[in-house]
């Protein structure tokens, strides 16, 4: 689970996601330390990410190219994932021109977990990500208009790169004008 960040405004919504991927192999309870650690902030570095990995006597593997962000028909979505036991738990963000609608995927079940309405910023990610961003929101969010959102979403994406291992430095942003019913598409994951 990384960093999936936007904005939804009244004539737009724009949304960026990093692009970790990290798949460990080995004993669960050294796999939840290595979360632990990582998703509270005390691994930074990928070096340091390795080393613990090892540590543990975990098998890692890190990748930099899982899209985390897309546009379908016109809406954004941004999802991160977790898996534990075999479980794969999903977290989606819906956002279009003045709304916003987020939903819990487990197995194949979509179940929508909240909305709002233009003028918020929306974070999906594990509990660094998550203080980071709040963090650079609350430093620099002044009731602007969407140039000011794009900026500290940027920040956001590389603060935490910087911050944690568990984002990478890359990130896909994309941005919408268009305003569509999120309930559609919603209904139309329900189904899938």
């Amino acid at each position: 689970m990384s960093l999936v960040i936007a904005f939804i405004g009244i004539q737009g919504a724009v949304m960026a996601g990093d692009m970790r991927e990290i798949i460990t192999l080995g004993d669960r309870m050294s796999t939840e330390t290595l979360e632990r650690e990582l998703y509270s902030g005390l691994i930074v570095t990928d070096e340091d990410l390795k080393k613990r990995a090892g540590d543990l006597g975990l098998s890692l593997t890190i990748q930099d190219d899982k899209r985390k962000v897309m546009q379908r028909d016109g809406i954004l979505v941004g999802e991160v994932s977790e898996t534990e036991g075999g479980v794969t738990r999903k977290r989606r963000l819906y956002a279009t021109a003045g709304e916003y609608a987020m939903a819990e995927i487990t197995d194949s079940a979509v179940h929508l977990t909240g909305k709002g309405k233009a003028g918020n910023f929306v974070v999906l990610g594990n509990q660094i990500t998550r203080q980071i961003a709040h963090s650079c929101i609350q430093e620099h969010w002044k009731n602007g208009g969407m140039h000011d959102a794009i900026r500290i979403i940027m920040l956001t994406m590389e603060r935490a790169s910087r911050e944690t291992a568990s984002v990478s430095g890359l990130y896909i942003m994309i941005h919408t004008r268009i305003k569509i019913s999120l309930s559609e598409i919603i209904g139309r994951d329900s189904r899938e």
